[in-house]
C-alpha cells in the first residue's frame, strides 16, 4: 500500500514579527533559532515537528518573563 499524496505540509510558526531576542537567541515572534530559520524551506516534517514541539517549553519563558 502506497502512502497518500495529499499529506498537508506542516505550517511555518512564523507570525511576521522578526525580533531576535539576544538573550535565549531566538526569534520573539516564532520562538525559533536563526539556524532552524533558516533550514526551515528544506527541512522535513520530522525536523518540523521537532522544532514546533519546542515552541510550548520556549513561550513559557517569555512568557514567565511578562509576569515579572
Amino acid at each position: 500500500m502506497s502512502e497518500p499524496t495529499n499529506i498537508t505540509p506542516v505550517p511555518s510558526p512564523c507570525v511576521s514579527l522578526c525580533k531576535m531576542d539576544a538573550d535565549r537567541r531566538y526569534c520573539m515572534g516564532c520562538l525559533r533559532t536563526i539556524p532552524e530559520i533558516i533550514a526551515w524551506s528544506k527541512a522535513d516534517d520530522d525536523y518540523k515537528r521537532a522544532v514546533w514541539a519546542e515552541l510550548p517549553s520556549r513561550r513559557a519563558t517569555v512568557d514567565a518573563e511578562e509576569d515579572e
